[in-house]
């Protein structure tokens, strides 16, 4: 049985655009894939700590020397980890908020960022250490920012997950969503397109 992981970031809930779009690819990848198991990792609802010298501490410390909370940061970040490195394909719904990522999935990937265990360095350079799989990105965004200098998500997320060996990073666009009903109602319109062409 494969496994479809969802990760959810809109601080919305189901009401976040990112979140009803991302509820939508799943639908229709379950119904093409339907001996698919779903996953839903809400970082909205069950908030990741965010990174922090303890974090840091536990991330470097050596096993002989850990303390118990070193290793329950351990063990913590490695859940999310093992979670990720089981899935055969993730849906990452992504709102936009000032720019950027929302911080909670910031705190998500410092979690799973790990030397030795997520990504090694070597004389050439870094190396992602998990097996690649597809990662669909639904981009919510209030504005127009797909290929324009505002747009600081696109290649920061897809930095990231190649950093830690997922390179088949494609992203679902629905943009212009809060610039009344009509721009609204076509960004929903195109991105449903998307998501129906890539889980056909």
């Amino acid at each position: 049985m494969s496994t479809l992981l969802q990760i959810n970031t809109g601080i919305f809930a189901e009401n976040s655009h990112s979140t009803v779009l991302a509820n939508q690819f799943t639908a229709n990848y379950l119904s093409q894939n339907p001996a698919t198991e779903l996953v839903v990792r809400d970082l909205i609802s069950e908030p990741i700590p965010h990174l922090d010298a303890s974090i840091i501490g536990a991330f470097a410390s050596e096993e002989a020397a850990r303390t118990p909370e070193q290793q329950a940061i351990l063990d913590f970040s490695q859940g999310l980890i093992d979670e990720l490195a089981n899935a055969d394909a993730v849906v990452l719904g992504l709102p936009m908020y000032n720019f950027s990522v929302p911080s909670q999935l910031k705190a998500y990937m410092d979690q799973i960022a790990r030397a030795g265990v997520t990504f090694k360095y070597t004389e050439t350079g870094p190396v992602g250490l998990l097996n690649d799989k597809p990662v669909y990105v639904v981009a919510a965004r209030g504005g127009i920012h797909e290929g324009q200098p505002s747009d600081s998500q696109t290649a920061f997320v897809k930095t990231f997950f190649a950093f830690i060996g997922l390179s088949n990073v494609q992203f679902i666009y629905a943009e212009g969503l809060n610039m009344g009903d009509n721009a609204q109602k076509k960004a929903y319109g195109l991105a449903k397109k998307s998501i129906s062409a890539i889980t056909a």
